[in-house]
């Protein structure tokens, strides 16, 4: 079977194989049709399994009738013959159907995790504005593991149902009262068990907010560690993240309490069914009605009836659990990605000045230019617009209240509320794509060329890079572009060759998961490094050194210009080092441009640009630190004996 690692393609480009979020039993019969024909086929051996028990009674009341009590020991023989094969074959059967089942929970549990991450993907920097953090590792993780469960659950009781369904048909053929009373336990049991279920699931529901909520706070404590230790907040944050465990249990409590009722309704109806369908047998057997063959299998079917019962119960439990995970995954799943492809899509021209409406910047080609601001959120919104890297949509995270079907106001309410903030959000897609963007390459509006295109020729390297775990060599160049002595440029233009001697290996040397064995010193030039090493058309840097001494932040001005020689590089910076180097320096007041020209005529003819400037400088002595200070003869020669100093 070819069927894991389950193909996931949802969320690529011109792919239509996204899952169905209309609504949660819409997602969860998406996840059964991920399955293919393994569900078929688990559904078919569960059913070879589970020939001893619908057959078996049968075979014994066959064996009592035509061969004990008639006293063939040749027809006793034959029957128990049967019973042995049909016994055997189900036993067999039964490790086939286990491997079918663990192959079912892991395809759909790693079906959804592949879809969580092809979502991740595809909104990248949106996601965490829009849903916190544990809630995605939430989804993709216990939500996904309930998916699989839901799928074994699911196989179980459909083939437990066929059995079901098989075992009243063979009982009405010994004893239609009988028979009947077989065919009434399951309804009467859903009848009764029904006004639970309600409750449990908004419980499940309660639980499974306050536990991604609590899976956030655990993120930002992780996240945030050194911080808290710094100001003394461990306290502060362990009471928080204490208080909201027992939310958690309390939740976790009130929930058991009514699977528990479940439960036991289950447990009362299936033995008061046993002990009526005895009764009933033993009044048939004294009226002459029912042979004592006959007696012994309607009571084996008695007995083995309440498998199924019980597996019904446990359908539902398992089924409002699911149904809890997949309205939390569709919330995640069913948001849409804010960047709207063009109808007609255009070409970026090559060497064009860059001009942001917003702001009245422009950029003219092949030239280093800086942008001056007392807000650091101006120059970082202007990075944004000129990447077209974050559209204007405002920060609404997915909220964890329990959404009004679970408050008991009714689905239809919530359905109705899902189909209006869609077609909302279709008009507002269909607005957005006929809006231009305000930055023009030339004459061409970014919003008329898809963002691929504005993503290989126009790079943001922002003030919060990541730094991924893998080698040095992966960190500067992922895509294997650069040459040794490439690789080795970049990092000269960066002022990183102490990154270089700090790794053991040298090329070969791995880093920690976001840089973690480098100061932030060094991890900034490794990023700076990176962003270098892409050589993109144009390059927007967001203060690329805020986070060095002035020593190597002043070999980095130096370096910066020639590395980027011929090419478009847009600069955020307010330091005095970086802005003696710029070809243009352009001043930011209020989100406008109100002043351009050199660093030297700015500085002498602009009391505001000056004010920012010297302010800038101020700053840059008193904040920058003093752990990254690195004289030059510190920066030996990238020498390493092989294989190391191979890229």
């Amino acid at each position: 079977m070819q069927d894991f690692p389950p193909e996931i393609r949802a969320y690529s480009a011109r792919d239509a194989a996204a899952p169905d979020t209309r609504s949660p039993r819409h997602f969860l019969w998406w996840v059964v049709r991920l399955e293919g024909t393994l569900a078929l086929v688990g559904v078919g051996i569960a059913l070879v399994w589970m020939l001893p028990q619908v057959l078996g009674p049968w075979l014994v009341g066959h064996a009592i009738d035509d061969g004990i009590v008639a006293g063939d020991s040749g027809a006793t023989l034959q029957w128990v013959l049967a019973l042995l094969v049909v016994t055997v074959l189900g036993g067999l059967s039964g490790t086939v159907y286990h491997t079918v089942i663990v192959r079912e929970w892991l395809v759909a549990l790693y079906g959804t995790t592949k879809l969580v991450t092809r979502k991740t993907l595809q909104l990248g920097h949106v996601l965490p504005r829009r849903t916190p953090t544990g809630e995605v590792l939430s989804v993709a993780g216990s939500d996904s593991d309930q998916f699989g469960g839901f799928m074994e659950i699911v196989t179980r009781a459909f083939s437990e149902l066929i059995a079901f369904l098989c075992v009243a048909a063979i009982v009405i053929s010994i004893s239609p009262t009988m028979g009947l009373l077989v065919l009434l336990s399951a309804p009467l049991l859903v009848l009764v068990g029904s006004p639970l279920l309600r409750p449990m699931q908004r419980w499940q529901g309660i639980e499974r907010s306050r536990n991604s909520e609590l899976t956030s706070m655990a993120t930002d404590i992780v996240g945030g560690l050194r911080i808290l230790r710094g100001i003394g907040g461990e306290d502060t944050f362990g009471g928080n993240y204490a208080r909201q465990s027992q939310r958690v249990r309390q939740s976790g409590v009130s929930a058991g309490a009514w699977q528990a009722a479940v439960e036991g309704v289950g447990v009362l109806l299936s033995g008061g069914f046993v002990v009526a369908l005895m009764w009933v047998g033993v009044r048939e057997v004294v009226q002459a009605r029912l042979s004592v063959g006959e007696l012994v299998s309607v009571l084996g079917y008695g007995l083995f009836l309440i498998q199924p019962m019980r597996t019904f119960v446990e359908f539902a439990q398992k089924m409002t659990r699911s149904v809890v995970a997949a309205r939390k995954a569709i919330a995640v799943l069913e948001q849409r990605p804010p960047w709207i492809e063009p109808v007609e899509a255009a070409t970026l021209p090559v060497g064009a000045p860059i001009t942001d409406d917003a702001s009245g910047l422009v950029v003219r080609p092949g030239r280093l230019t800086m942008v001056v601001t007392g807000v650091p959120d101006d120059s970082a919104a202007l990075a944004d617009r000129l990447g077209r890297y974050l559209p204007e949509e405002q920060d609404a995270q997915v909220s964890l209240e329990l959404p009004e079907e679970m408050k008991g106001r009714g689905a239809r309410r919530e359905r109705a509320r899902r189909l209006i903030a869609r077609a909302e959000q279709a008009v507002r897609d269909e607005e957005r794509a006929r809006r231009a963007w305000g930055v023009r390459v030339g004459d061409v509006d970014l919003a008329a060329v898809p963002l691929d295109e504005v993503r290989s020729r126009i790079l943001v390297s922002d003030t919060k890079p990541h730094v991924f775990a893998g080698t040095l060599r992966s960190a500067i160049d992922p895509h294997r572009r650069l040459s040794r002595e490439g690789a080795e440029a970049v990092l000269w233009a960066a002022s990183a060759e102490d990154v270089f001697d700090a790794v053991p290996g040298g090329w070969a040397g791995e880093l920690d998961e976001r840089g973690r064995g480098l100061s932030g010193g060094q991890r900034q030039r490794l990023v700076l490094a990176r962003a270098l090493a892409a050589d993109p058309e144009v390059l927007v840097l967001v203060e690329p050194t805020s986070a060095v001494d002035a020593h190597t932040e002043a070999r980095i001005a130096e370096r910066l210009g020639s590395a980027r020689e011929g090419r478009t590089t847009v600069v955020m910076t307010a330091s005095p080092l970086l802005l003696h180097h710029a070809d243009e320096v352009v001043l930011l007041q209020d989100g406008l441009v109100t002043a351009h020209g050199t660093h030297a005529d700015l500085l002498a003819g602009n009391a505001a640009y000056r004010s920012v400037v010297v302010r800038g400088e101020e700053a840059a002595t008193v904040d920058r630190p003093e752990q990254d200070a690195s004289p030059p003869e510190a920066h030996r020669t990238m020498t390493r004996p092989a294989p190391q100093e191979v890229l």
